[in-house]
């Protein structure tokens, strides 16, 4: 019994001698300009980790950006604009703040494309006319476009990827809207509109 607490005591000495140690090295005076450089490699640091936030911030921007856009030409509807203000700024709040709007952006962009108005009344006269890839002419992709009407209500796809057995059916369909729309209905396909009972 006397031993162990000899032991005990010893332990509890050699743990305070220790901590008296650590809290010394702590206070300990140091140097003049250790403190200054401490605190200037942190400054460093800190300053890489902006800089690096900042560019990867601009890179998520410029992805979201560019899904939104992407959905835009789907539908063949103006881009959003885009002002480039997060090139200007050096903020990364302000950068983290347009990456939230641009992400909404793409994803209500991808919501609306990927819903036509009309889209169940277009796959079914798609289901009566041909292939979405058809590419015999006169009229070309699954609603059967001619190149009139394609340079009249999708111009844009025309020139970027040629006749419309060349685009992908969403757009096909959104060219298709867009001719609905602006006063045409169903009249272009006036017969498998009417067994789909659109007429």
């Amino acid at each position: 019994m006397h031993v162990s607490r000899s032991r005990v005591l010893l332990l509890v000495a050699v743990a305070g001698l220790a901590a008296a140690l650590i809290l010394g090295a702590v206070l300990a005076p140091r140097p003049a300009g250790a403190t200054d450089a401490v605190a200037k490699s942190a400054n460093r640091v800190r300053r890489v980790m902006v800089a690096t936030e900042l560019r990867r911030t601009l890179a998520d921007i410029h992805a979201a950006r560019d899904r939104a856009w992407r959905w835009d030409d789907v539908m063949s509807a103006p881009r959003s604009p885009y002002d480039a203000s997060a090139e200007r700024s050096s903020s990364l709040h302000y950068r983290r703040m347009l990456l939230g709007v641009w992400t909404v952006r793409a994803e209500q962009a991808q919501r609306i494309a990927r819903h036509p108005p009309l889209l169940r009344d277009w796959l079914c006269i798609h289901r009566y006319e041909a292939a979405w890839n058809d590419p015999d002419a006169p009229y070309y992709g699954g609603l059967q476009m001619d190149l009139s009407f394609q340079r009249a209500y999708g111009a844009a796809l025309l020139r970027r990827k040629g006749t419309a057995d060349h685009w992908t059916p969403l757009e096909q369909i959104w060219v298709a809207e867009r001719a609905y729309r602006s006063g045409l209905g169903f009249y272009p396909w006036p017969t498998t509109a009417r067994w789909c009972g659109l007429t």
